[in-house]
């Protein structure tokens, strides 16, 4: 059985070889969870929603979405309680779909995450420059990146108490927003209570149509990206068979609260009009908007001060991310063996550096030139997130059959995910349909931007060619269920 080659793989590798530190504590993963996916997609891009569709529109897509990304998440907790590894979604789809699969997840993963690396360097550039507008972009740029990789660096702690405290940061300012907005309704606040008027207005809620709410129901999911982090930082947790559940629970409250709650006041205060509601700008953010409207002066500096924080934050992790799936894939022999190598603190040096520099070296495309390779690379993996999700949610739904198949019963899970099998069935379907229809609105234009469409479907085929490449190279199959790898100790074993 493959139980037995896995759990005897240690032992060839050497007793004393070193692994990663179970350094994260119960309140890192909880404010990882919590705040993993608050970014600029909600401080700025939930003005452009309500725009687009109205705020009817923008909160149908943003809850349907949100129920999908609940769905994912319940699967990574099942998947990642059971078995903690930071490899976490390369891992689960070579031990239960095909290993050539899981190659594609883990590279694509990779990537993805180190180009997200040099968008927030670049953004945390245009933030400064709000503050001193005539200072150079890479002191900046420089400063960041020198920041989260010591973070990175020092332990698996740093990262940890980084994100803890970015999280920290983001939540507090989304909790206030709430509480203003919710005031300025009622009429405590802003002179006059707001009521329900801007949802009548115009062709509110649904100003968009069909089709301005399903644009909007495609761009929301990207919002909603980092939320998996925590399946990969659970490979470095204390007790996550006890603290994993009890993260991916707040995923529900965090969708509940910050998105849907957040959007309904927006909505309710700023109509869906409002021209400034579709600007990328700090001064014109919807957040900034509100605590204008609430008479608090200084909205714009503390809406870009907590933006730079989301930026660090998302820097933080794309690091963190991509580093520990590079190890792992290293670990498994699908990356060079160096990459698997630690330090005495049980950190991937060597992964790190190599990823630093690939976002570094993507940086400076986006400085100097036209920045159209640049751009190329970011549209390709801008759909990445969604391949990632499908990922999840056809590894757990084989893994739940794998493990049935194999006569164990589930009351030996540590998690177990609701509404199985309807919910990695609804992920998978609802991802399919938001990868599929990227930029569909060019092709019911009368001249089609063949370049466009293809930027924004480029990560399909380069992780099809990742895959099939593989596949074809290793001559690799689809795992039988009663195959699949079920080792509950395989974490103590393996990372």
């Amino acid at each position: 059985m493959g139980v037995k080659k896995l759990n005897n793989e240690p032992q060839q590798r050497g007793q004393d070889e070193k692994k990663l530190e179970r350094g994260l504590k119960a309140r890192h993963l909880t404010m990882i969870s919590i705040g993993g996916a608050i970014g600029t997609g909600l401080f700025l891009g939930s003005g452009s929603a309500i725009h687009t569709a109205g705020p009817g529109g923008a909160l149908f897509a943003y809850a349907f979405v949100g129920i999908m990304v609940y769905f994912v998440m319940t699967s990574l907790g099942e998947l990642s309680a059971f078995m903690p590894t930071s490899g976490a979604f390369s891992t689960y789809g070579t031990k239960f779909v095909d290993p050539a699969f899981g190659f594609a997840i883990g590279w694509t993963y990779w990537f993805s995450w180190a180009m997200t690396i040099a968008a927030e360097l670049t953004a945390s550039t245009m933030i400064m420059k709000f503050w001193f507008p005539d200072s150079p972009s890479l002191l900046w740029s420089f400063l960041f990146l020198a920041l989260i990789f010591l973070l990175n660096y020092l332990h698996v702690k740093g990262y940890g108490e980084g994100e803890y405290w970015f999280s920290f940061i983001k939540v507090s300012a989304i909790v206030v927003f709430l509480v203003v907005g919710l005031l300025m309704i009622i009429g405590v606040m802003g002179g006059h209570a707001v009521g329900f008027h801007n949802f009548t207005v115009g062709k509110a809620p649904f100003s968009g149509g069909v089709v301005g709410t399903f644009i909007i129901f495609l761009a929301t999911g990207f919002s909603f990206q980092g939320t998996e982090i925590v399946g990969v930082a659970a490979g470095e947790s204390e007790n996550p068979a006890k603290n994993v559940p009890k993260a991916i629970r707040n995923v529900f409250w965090r969708i509940l609260l910050f998105y849907i709650l957040a959007i309904f006041v927006v909505g309710l205060i700023i109509p869906y009009t409002n021209p400034d509601l579709q600007s990328d700008n700090i001064m014109v953010s919807p957040f900034t908007l509100v605590f204008k409207r609430a008479g608090l002066a200084f909205a714009a500096s503390l809406m870009n001060a907590v933006i730079l924080t989301a930026v660090l934050s998302a820097g933080n992790s794309s690091l963190y991310a991509s580093t520990r799936m590079l190890y792992a894939m290293a670990k498994k022999g699908q990356a060079p063996r160096i990459f698997a190598k630690l330090n005495k603190r049980g950190v991937p040096v060597a992964a790190m550096v190599l990823t630093t520099v690939i976002g570094m070296l993507a940086f400076f495309a986006s400085v100097y030139g036209d920045g159209s390779v640049y751009l190329w690379l970011m549209n390709s993996v801008g759909i990445t997130g969604f391949i990632f999700w499908l990922g999840i949610s056809i590894s757990h739904y084989r893994f739940r059959k794998a493990f049935l198949a194999q006569g164990y019963s589930l009351d030996m899970l540590p998690y177990r995910a609701k509404w199985y099998p309807f919910g990695p069935i609804f992920a998978i379907a609802v991802g399919l349909i938001v990868t599929l229809g990227q930029n569909f609105q060019a092709f019911l234009a009368s001249s089609i931007d063949w370049g466009s469409v293809i930027a924004a479907y480029l990560g399909i085929p380069m992780f099809l060619c990742l895959w099939f490449g593989y596949k074809f190279v290793k001559k690799t199959k689809v795992v039988p269920l009663k195959e699949c790898e079920i080792d509950f100790d395989y974490a103590e074993k393996n990372d």
